[in-house]
């Protein structure tokens, strides 16, 4: 795969003939798909409502220059603003020397050593969940597994940020406040302002803790006595705030949705699901299991890994220069927003061979060796990539682990799904499933 990111070229990228407002259309994920065919891997689209122009990379040179060689000259891009709404200053959407204070705080919180203690909540959550799909295989009902996937994922993350906190909170108030998250997929104004009441209630924990002195491990804890290794200084309330209900969706959405489509293709290929049933079931029970000990799935990884390849949770990754650059060759002006795809990015027919199959032995040993690093970023990458991976990886293995042993699933209705790529990508109907006992 040729470099054109090293070559000096004159005058613009392609330019798509046709008007768009990348990121903000249903149609925009295929518009990308088209226009990447057509004009390769770099091309600029206008915006009529931004009045600019929207410059689109798709080789890893690019990719690697914008989220890490350069990347102190790229602020967050388009729709940030709306994320703001939703989740305040919290480490996705702070910039500068403040995001870098919260992410020192934030860092050792999400270390494999820390994470792994949440071992115990995931296997909990997990056995509450396979309990009702046994039920289900017995009473031959289906199952909604993009619900199944989004509530146990929210399920777990909730115990890990409020521990014991959070049944007395749904015990006092009847309900959990937070399930809105799960069961609710827009993420527009009136969704924004329904979760940022729930600050309300975080307010209530952290205020409670404080007055009694009260402590536990969960992420709350570690949140409220982290303190910055540079000033000695920790976070206010409202930092403590953002960062939480921060927590909240992002500690939700990526792994709900990486697990939804995990099952969903591993119901079309039986050697595939054979092979990840025939692991788990020589390596057993790894319920309270460590990082050493998933080392041991290897190909269950592999598995995972495949399936955030081809659908990518965050299937768009948007910055704006700050200063001037060069990508694809073409000199970029300041103040450009510039879009990556993973999803285009994963399925890159220079890089991958029959890049829209379904292959994990892709990410089999030795098989990444010569491939360029920055041709799978399904949790971004550089200083700015996903903090929250290692729980994602942890909570997924552990997940399969418990499910594969016990059970398979088969699609209700067979053939292809439609995709709904919004702020995350996410199937446009909810994908349900049949039960089997293994």
């Amino acid at each position: 795969m040729s470099s054109s990111s090293r070559r000096t070229l004159a005058g613009d990228p392609p330019t798509v003939s046709e008007p768009h407002e990348l990121g903000a259309t249903d149609e925009s994920l295929d518009r990308m798909l088209q226009w990447f065919r057509e004009h390769g891997d770099t091309y600029r689209v206008f915006a009529p409502r931004r009045n600019a122009w929207t410059w689109v990379i798709h080789h890893p040179d690019d990719v690697k220059r914008v989220l890490v060689t350069n990347h102190r000259n790229y602020t967050k891009g388009v729709g940030i603003d709306r994320v703001r709404m939703l989740l305040g200053t919290g480490i996705m959407t702070s910039e500068g020397e403040f995001w870098r204070r919260q992410r020192r705080m934030l860092q050792p919180a999400f270390h494999r050593r820390v994470i792994q203690r949440f071992a115990g909540v995931i296997r909990d959550r997990n056995a509450v969940m396979l309990e009702g799909w046994a039920a289900a295989a017995r009473a031959g009902e289906p199952v909604n597994l993009t619900r199944a996937m989004s509530e146990l994922a929210l399920e777990i993350i909730l115990h890990a940020i409020f521990g014991e906190d959070l049944g007395r909170l749904v015990g006092d108030l009847a309900d959990n406040p937070f399930m809105m998250v799960a069961h609710e997929s827009k993420r527009d104004p009136r969704f924004a302002y329904e979760f940022r009441q729930l600050g309300k209630v975080v307010q209530r924990i952290i205020r409670s803790r404080r007055a009694t002195g009260r402590r536990q491990f969960d992420f709350t804890q570690m949140l409220m006595e982290s303190t910055d290794p540079e000033t000695g200084q920790g976070m206010n309330e409202r930092e403590l705030l953002d960062e939480i209900l921060t927590l909240v969706v992002a500690g939700h959405e990526t792994t709900a949705s990486a697990l939804n489509w995990t099952w969903w293709l591993l119901a079309q290929l039986p050697e595939v699901e054979r092979r990840l049933h025939d692991e788990n079931d020589r390596v057993g029970d790894l319920g309270l299991a460590s990082y050493d000990d998933l080392e041991r799935l290897p190909y269950t990884l592999a598995v995972i890994q495949e399936s955030m390849r081809l659908y990518p949770p965050g299937w768009l990754l948007t910055r704006r220069s700050i200063g001037p650059d060069r990508l694809g060759g073409y000199a970029v002006p300041p103040g450009t927003d510039v879009f990556i795809s993973p999803f285009v990015v994963h399925r890159h027919p220079a890089i991958w061979d029959n890049a829209d199959a379904f292959d994990p032995d892709r990410f089999g040993a030795g098989r990444a060796e010569g491939r360029h690093r920055f041709a799978y970023i399904p949790f971004a990458a550089g200083p700015r990539h996903c903090i929250g991976e290692n729980l994602a990886t942890f909570e997924m293995l552990l997940h399969l682990n418990g499910a594969a042993r016990r059970l398979r699933l088969r699609p209700v209705v067979p053939g292809p799904v439609t995709l709904e790529a919004r702020i995350n990508l996410r199937p446009a109907q909810d994908i349900h499933m049949r039960v089997e006992t293994r």
